[in-house]
């Protein structure tokens, strides 16, 4: 082959473009380090296409590296050596290649690392003669694409042993690929450790929130993560879809001091009895106003003014018919007829005023009308001051809450009415002196929406009047 480039070379290799790989490393991130600079001699052994008629020789060279991104680095690099020809006329020929690659680097155990390199460069055996020689060798220049494999070997995390296998081929025509071997040192300058202080692993020099709690899931700058805005991390958040505004415990978890169904934070009545009934804010009703809540007081229709127990019922000291606060007499004598303010009659005409009680829907099961012991002292005393004035007759007027049909209503009072007419009549009152009605649901005292204000609207009434 007298001239194999000597002419022209009409198409050159085209710089490929590299895509950074994701760096694969089994090191700490506290074992990584940030590179910049990589300076490595080397020594190069190339054995070259038969085409090119040269025996395989030694060489030198320098690369230059520069780290642009975690596993992407750039580098250009120039070898020299003199082939001598592998004919009769033992010719030596001068080999020089400048060229650049682009490398992906792998990491291998803390330091040391795998590398892919591809690149061009431009290959040049000196300056063609004006009349070829056969078997001279070649001469000229052709651009070539590169590609290889190569190693780091760490002995120090700057310190580092290189071999690099490397592929040459010319697209020229006659086209020819060399291989060679490379094998030098390198030096990695202006490398710093990569630390990452809070564990997050997002290193510290990028990191702007660098205390971050263990444990907690980060953004790409190192800041915690916060979905529901609790003030408690992702990660660390067990519960992750609270409630905007509720209050949370430590581990982000809603709370609920006072157990009435609106969460802390969100609660304007944080302190609530359990067991009392609240509004939309939190806040207990009281709907009889005698400062026992509703859902607590078993009698939600309390007299207004009457004093009333822990339970919220009126107390009847002396078991005359009018609570305690409303009683101007609390000391009436047992069984004697009292007037509307709880005193003892003081003449039969006095006795012949219309007079009324209430029996409270608590002595009254639900849709039963069996009379519970705690009715018998009002009726008693509604006993006693028919008893004592037998001009006056008595209208007993029953009623239900809001939950049945109209007719079912109406039979359910009327039972209950009866049952009232017949513990007065057990106490002495002539039957003809006592006239029973069941309202049903005609008159609620309150909206029939709690369980407290059904409670209050099924009640009994008893009027007692002089016949007319």
């Amino acid at each position: 082959m007298l001239a194999l480039l000597s002419r022209p070379l009409t198409r050159r290799l085209s710089r490929g473009v590299l895509l950074a790989l994701p760096l694969a490393t089994s090191a700490p991130l506290a074992a990584q380090r940030l590179y910049r600079l990589e300076v490595s001699p080397v020594v190069v052994v190339t054995t070259y296409d038969s085409k090119l008629e040269l025996k395989t020789s030694f060489g030198a060279g320098l690369r230059l590296g520069y780290w642009v991104a975690g596993p992407l680095s750039l580098e250009v690099e120039g070898t020299f050596a003199s082939a001598a020809t592998s004919t009769s006329l033992a010719e030596d020929v001068t080999a020089l290649t400048i060229g650049g690659s682009a490398l992906a680097n792998f990491g291998i155990g803390r330091h040391s690392s795998f590398l892919v390199r591809a690149g061009y460069a431009q290959a040049d055996y000196g300056t063609c003669p004006d009349v070829s020689i056969p078997g001279a060798g070649p001469c000229g220049s052709s651009g070539v694409g590169q590609g290889g494999l190569g190693v780091r070997i760490a002995f120090t995390p700057t310190l580092m042993a290189r071999i690099d296998g490397v592929a040459s081929h010319s697209f020229a025509e006659p086209t020819f690929t060399n291989l060679a071997l490379h094998a030098g040192m390198s030096v990695m300058i202006g490398s710093k450790p990569l630390v990452d202080g809070d564990g997050d692993r997002v290193y510290d020099l990028h990191d702007d929130c660098p205390g971050t709690v263990l444990g907690a899931l980060v953004d790409k700058r190192g800041c915690p993560t916060d979905r529901d805005g609790d003030a408690v991390p992702d990660g660390l958040d067990r519960c992750p879809g609270s409630e905007a505004g509720a209050s949370v415990d430590a581990v982000g978890c809603t709370v609920d001091t006072d157990g009435d169904g609106f969460l802390d934070g969100l609660d304007q009545c944080p302190d609530t009895p359990a067991g009392a009934l609240v509004d939309a804010r939190g806040c207990p009703g009281d709907v009889d106003r005698d400062g026992v809540f509703d859902g607590i007081d078993r009698c939600p229709a309390s007299p207004a003014g009457a004093a009333v127990d822990a339970l919220g019922c009126p107390e009847d000291a002396d078991a005359d018919g009018v609570p305690d606060g409303l009683d101007q007499c609390p000391d009436s004598p047992r069984g004697q007829p009292v007037d509307v303010h709880g005193c003892p009659a003081a003449s039969p005409a006095d006795s012949a005023r219309e007079r009324s009680w209430v029996v409270p829907g608590t002595v009254w099961q639900l849709r039963g009308a069996d009379l519970d012991p705690s009715a018998h002292p009002v009726l008693d005393s509604v006993a006693a001051s028919l008893q004592s004035a037998p001009e006056l007759q008595a209208e007993i007027n029953a009623y239900a809450h809001d939950r049945l049909v109209p007719s079912d209503n109406t039979r359910l009072s009327q039972r209950r009415a009866e049952a009232v007419r017949a513990y007065l009549t057990s106490r002495g009152v002539a039957p003809a002196r006592l006239t029973a009605i069941g309202r049903g649901s005609q008159t609620l005292i309150v909206r029939d929406t709690t369980d407290a204000a059904r409670t209050a609207n099924r009640r009994v009434e008893i009027r007692v009047r002089k016949t007319p």
